[in-house]
């Protein structure tokens, strides 16, 4: 039961916001392009997280990345880990902030009016007040949120199958940008938070070791989701997808199930952004030391600040935050597993450091040069 529970966990944190992003990117890119990312990406994220869970049983329990990282690679590594933690997650949130703020308006601009920066607002300011009063119990709203999108997806499927056409699948736009899936994927396939929380739920019935199951049954199942969310969304809308996948829907589903669609979404991104707001605040408040009420605000206004200045761009800034932030957390990781492993194992970590380290500097040039 605790390995079905523990796939379950890693499933569902990582089908998240960077979910909604692929339908339109694999528009861009092409179906048979997208498939090579799955494949490779999916391949690249396994063997991080599976690394990560080792290093986690090889370690004192009650400690996060940062905590490994000064376990096995000494303080400077811990520091490095903390600052592309924290940026990574306000990045995420910024990310949910954008993807909320577009879900609550067209579920509602239609009957009552108003543009997205007003509904972003209301979501910002719902969502910070969840995040300062520290509720816990909606990490179990967020598993349950994620098996009901889960199965009205399927029942999408079914009742919208005869609007699920083959050329659809395979239409590609003109802005062609080979590189735009790496980091939106990167993002998308991300549960390494949770691995040394599985760790420690399977360590309190001494079946650590089923660890190394549920990683890779938790991240076969990720993709498997992944590329059927593609074609359900991209098969049906085909050159109309949108950047969020779910607005639009109506055109293809009529009202009722695209208002549904878009409600249940709206559920995942609004249990995902407390999740990360209230783990970005304990990291801020416990280890940093900042007060309560500065990591409170630190964690809900500087994303809700970085979007009133122009920021909206949600596939760009999870392609900013899984092509740097998350690849940074994946480099020290590698080289942690290194500690810990025969010196062959370079083999494998030496190619994927490289491939991480060019990640950083195209994302680099591209956005910031």
């Amino acid at each position: 039961m605790k390995v079905l529970y523990g796939i379950s966990i890693l499933a569902g944190t990582i089908i998240g916001a960077g979910l909604f992003s692929l339908p339109y990117i694999t528009s861009v890119v092409g179906i048979h392009v997208m498939i090579g990312y799955l494949i490779f990406l999916g391949a690249v994220s396994f063997l991080v997280h599976y690394f990560l869970g080792e290093i986690s049983l090889r370690t004192p329990d009650f400690l996060r990345l940062p905590g490994f990282a000064r376990y096995h690679l000494g303080k400077k590594a811990q520091k490095v880990a903390y600052i592309s933690g924290i940026l990574g997650m306000l990045g995420a949130i910024l990310a949910y902030l954008i993807l909320g703020g577009e879900f609550l308006s067209a579920l509602l601009s239609p009957q009552i009016g108003g543009d997205t920066v007003h509904y972003t607002t209301i979501y910002f300011i719902i969502s910070s007040a969840f995040i300062y009063s520290g509720i816990r119990a909606i990490s179990k709203m967020e598993l349950c949120g994620i098996a009901l999108f889960f199965l009205l997806l399927v029942f999408t499927f079914i009742y919208g199958f005869q609007e699920i056409s083959m050329g659809n699948l395979l239409v590609r736009k003109e802005q062609f940008d080979l590189f735009l899936p790496y980091g939106a994927l990167l993002f998308a396939l991300w549960g390494g938070a949770l691995v040394p929380e599985i760790e420690e739920l399977l360590s309190l019935g001494k079946e650590r070791k089923k660890l190394r199951t549920i990683i890779p049954a938790g991240m076969l199942f990720s993709v498997l989701i992944s590329f059927f969310f593609i074609i359900v969304i991209l098969g049906m809308a085909g050159e109309g997808t949108t950047r969020e996948a779910l607005v639009g829907l109506e055109n293809y589903l009529g009202q009722e199930v695209a208002a549904l669609m878009l409600l249940f979404g709206l559920l995942v991104v609004f249990t995902s952004i407390i999740t990360i707001g209230l783990t970005v605040k304990k990291i801020l408040w416990y280890d940093l030391n900042i007060p309560r009420d500065a990591s409170w605000a630190i964690t809900c206004f500087i994303p809700f600040i970085l979007f009133l200045a122009g920021i909206k761009d949600f596939i760009g800034v999870i392609g900013v935050v899984g092509a740097v932030m998350i690849a940074v957390d994946a480099i020290l990781i590698l080289l942690m597993y290194e500690k810990i492993k025969p010196k062959t194992v370079r083999l494998i970590t030496y190619p994927l450091i490289f491939l991480f380290v060019l990640g950083i500097i195209h994302e680099a040039i591209y956005y910031f040069i």
